[in-house]
C-alpha cells in the first residue's frame, strides 16, 4: 500500500523489538524488511531478513509466519533462476499454508507458487494458482495486493502472445493503483504495456509509459534497486525512433547484465543489435544476434516471447542486407515460434482464466451492490434482482471450474501423473506393444514403512518423502519411460521396449540409489528408506491392462510378505482372487 512508508516503519519496529528483547516483533519486522528487499533491493539481502524472520517465528511457535518467510525466500530462489529448488521449498508447505493464512497472506503463498510455475513455463498451472489468489485478496481484504497480482497476470499472458488480455489485466492492476504509494508496483505494469505495444508495431503509442518510467528515480524511493528492464525499455525507444534515449538505457542494462536472467539478456542483444544496425553497422547487429541463438548462448533457456523477438528482428537485418532466403528461414522460425506459443495459451485454457476472472469481478461487485442496497428501498430492489444474476453466473463458473479440475491428470506433490491419467495411458501404451511385438512392463512400486515416516515425524516430512520420490523417478528413468502416483505411498512404472528382467535390474538399481538417499527434516535426518516392487511383462501375462496391474500388484505382494526392500517379478498370472483384495489383507 505504501512501499516507502513500510520501509520506515519496519526499521523502527526493528530498533524497538530488539531493544524489548521482542522476538515475534523482530520476526515480524525482519519479514517485512524481507519482502521490501524482494521488490526494491537484491534477492541476496532480502533473503538474510527471511531466514532470521523464520528462525524468529519458529522460536515462538508461529508457523503461520515462519511459513510467510519461506514463501519469501522461494520467490528470491527463483528470481535468481533456481525454480525447481524454489518449488521444492513450497509445495510441501501449501496445504498447512493454505489451513492457516488468511486473506493477502493466503494470496502470497499462492501467488509464491505461481511464480515458480511460471519460471518453469508452466502456465496452465500458474494461472490457476494466480486466480485462486485473487479470489482471496479483494479489495477489502487484499490491501492492495490483487494489484501485484494482476500485473503478474498480465506477464504471463503477455508471453502467451495473448495482448488483449494482457492489457486488460494491466488497465485492472493501474486502476487499483491509484489507491496505492507503491511506484515499483505500477512501474511492472506500465513496462508489460511496453512489451506489448511495442511487440505489436505501436512503440510510439508506448512513449506515455516509457517517459513515465524514465521519470522515476532508480531507487530504493522510485523503482527499486533490481529488474529495472533497462533492456526492454532501450528496444521500445530503439521501435519509437529515439536513439539516444536507447542508447542512454543499454548503458545503465549493461551495468546490470551479471545480475541479468535469459529473458532480460536476451532483450539486451537485441536492442544491442538494433542499436548498431541504427548506426550503420548492420554486419555487426546480425553477428550479435547470430551470438544470441547460439547453443552457448540464452536464447534457448529463455522464454518463447523473447526468441520469437530475435527471429523476428534477425529476419528484418537480412532482408535489409539483400539476404532474402535467409530472412525468410527466419520469419518462418518467428512464425514456429507464435504458434507455439498459441498452442501454449489454448492449453492453459483462456477460457477458465476469463470465466475465473469474470467470477472475481461478479464478486467485487457483489460487495458492492451489499453496501449500495442499504441506502434506499429503491435501491434494495433493483439489487435483488441484480444479485440474482449474479449468483446464477457465479453457480455457471464455479460449474465449470468444479468440471476443469476433474480434468487435472497431475499429482502436484510429486510432480507425476495421477492414477486418472495411468487408466487413460495404459491401454494405448499395450495396444502398441502388441502392434509392434515388443514387451511392455508394468511395475507397483509400494515405499515401504511410509506409515512409520508419518507416525513419527508428522506428515509434512513424509510428504517430502514422497516428493523427493518423484524426482528420483523422474530422474532414473528414460525418457519413454513413465511414471504414476498410483495411491499413497503406491507407485505405477510403464516401461515401453522392455522385458520383466531387464525391468527387475533397473529397479534393483534404483533401489540402491533410494537407500542411498538422505532426507533433511527439522528434527535430523532420514536414512535408509527402502521399497517394495512388483514387475510383470506382456511376455507372461494375460494381455489386459488389468491382468498387467493384478499381476505386478500380486508380486509386489510376495516382494512384501518376503521382508520387503526388494524387487520380485510375476512369473505367471495371479490368482483371479488375488491383487487389490489380497493387498488389503497384507500387513
Amino acid at each position: 500500500m505504501d512501499a516507502v512508508q513500510c520501509l520506515a516503519d519496519a526499521r523502527r519496529a526493528l530498533a524497538r523489538a530488539q531493544a524489548d528483547a521482542d522476538t515475534h516483533g523482530e520476526a515480524l519486522a525482519r519479514l517485512a524488511l524481507g519482502f521490501h528487499g524482494l521488490y526494491f533491493a537484491a534477492p541476496a539481502e532480502a533473503r538474510a531478513e527471511l531466514l532470521k524472520a523464520a528462525d524468529g517465528f519458529r522460536a515462538v511457535a508461529d508457523r503461520a509466519g515462519e511459513i510467510l518467510a519461506i514463501a519469501g525466500q522461494a520467490r528470491g530462489l527463483w528470481r535468481l533462476g533456481e525454480a525447481d529448488a524454489a518449488m521444492a521449498l513450497l509445495l510441501p508447505l501449501r496445504d498447512e499454508g493454505l489451513a492457516l493464512l488468511r486473506h493477502e497472506q493466503r494470496a502470497v503463498l499462492l501467488n509464491a507458487i505461481a511464480g515458480c510455475y511460471s519460471a518453469q513455463r508452466q502456465s496452465e498451472q500458474a494461472f490457476a494458482y494466480m486466480f485462486e489468489a485473487l479470489r482471496g485478496a479483494g479489495p477489502k481484504r487484499g490491501h492492495g495486493f490483487e494489484a501485484a497480482l494482476h500485473c503478474n497476470l498480465s506477464h504471463e499472458l503477455m508471453e502467451l502472445g495473448d495482448h488483449e488480455q494482457t492489457l486488460a489485466q494491466v488497465e485492472l492492476g493501474l486502476a487499483r493503483c491509484e489507491g496505492l504509494a507503491n511506484t515499483r508496483l505500477q512501474s511492472v505494469l506500465r513496462i508489460n504495456r511496453v512489451v506489448v505495444l511495442t511487440e505489436q508495431g505501436r512503440a510510439k503509442q508506448a512513449e506515455a509509459d516509457i517517459d513515465w518510467l524514465l521519470a522515476i528515480d532508480d531507487s530504493a524511493d522510485g523503482r527499486g534497486l533490481r529488474a529495472l528492464n533497462f533492456e526492454t525499455l532501450a528496444l521500445a525507444l530503439l521501435k519509437a525512433g529515439r536513439t539516444a534515449d536507447a542508447r542512454a538505457q543499454l548503458a545503465k542494462a549493461t551495468r546490470l547484465e551479471p545480475t541479468l536472467l535469459a529473458d532480460e539478456l536476451v532483450e539486451l542483444a537485441v536492442a544491442r543489435a538494433l542499436l548498431a544496425a541504427a548506426d550503420g553497422q548492420l554486419a555487426e547487429g546480425l553477428v550479435l544476434l547470430a551470438r544470441c541463438t547460439a547453443a552457448e548462448g540464452p536464447a534457448p533457456r529463455a522464454g518463447l516471447r523473447v526468441q520469437a523477438l530475435v527471429a523476428e528482428e534477425w529476419s528484418r537485418l537480412l532482408e535489409q542486407q539483400g539476404d532474402a532466403v535467409a530472412a525468410l528461414a527466419q520469419l518462418r522460425r518467428w512464425q514456429a515460434l507464435n504458434a507455439e506459443r498459441s498452442r501454449l495459451a489454448s492449453r492453459a485454457r483462456y477460457q477458465a482464466a476469463a470465466l475465473q476472472s469474470e467470477l472475481l469481478s461478479l464478486q467485487h461487485r457483489l460487495e458492492e451492490t451489499h453496501a449500495r442496497q442499504r441506502a434506499t428501498e429503491r435501491a434494495r430492489a433493483e439489487l435483488v434482482l441484480a444479485n440474482r444474476a449474479l449468483s446464477r453466473q457465479i453457480e455457471q463458473v464455479q460449474a465449470l471450474q468444479a468440471a476443469l479440475r476433474e480434468q487435472a491428470t497431475q499429482d502436484a506433490l510429486t510432480g507425476l501423473a495421477n492414477r486418472r491419467h495411468l487408466n487413460d495411458t495404459l491401454p494405448g501404451l499395450l495396444a502398441l506393444a502388441l502392434r509392434e511385438r515388443s514387451p511392455l512392463s508394468v511395475v507397483v512400486i509400494d515405499l515401504d514403512h511410509l506409515k512409520r515416516v508419518n507416525d513419527e515425524h508428522g506428515h509434512p516430512v513424509g510428504d517430502r518423502v514422497l516428493a523427493a520420490f518423484g524426482r528420483l523417478l523422474r530422474e532414473q528413468l528414460r525418457s519413454s519411460d513413465q511414471a504414476f502416483r498410483y495411491g499413497g505411498e503406491e507407485f505405477c512404472l510403464l516401461m515401453p521396449n522392455t522385458p520383466a528382467a531387464q525391468a527387475v535390474g533397473k529397479l534393483e538399481q534404483m533401489l540402491q540409489a533410494w537407500r542411498g538417499q538422505v532426507h533433511e527434516h527439522d528434527g535430523g535426518v532420514l536414512i535408509g528408506l527402502s521399497f517394495s516392487a512388483g514387475v510383470a511383462d506382456t511376455q507372461r501375462v494375460p494381455i489386459s491392462p488389468q491382468a498387467l496391474l493384478n499381476a505386478a500388484d500380486h508380486a509386489l505382494l510376495g516382494a512384501k510378505r518376503a521382508g520387503r526392500s526388494r524387487v520380485r517379478e510375476a512369473v505367471s498370472p495371479p490368482h483371479p482372487g488375488l491383487g487389490r483384495i489380497a493387498r488389503a489383507e497384507s500387513p
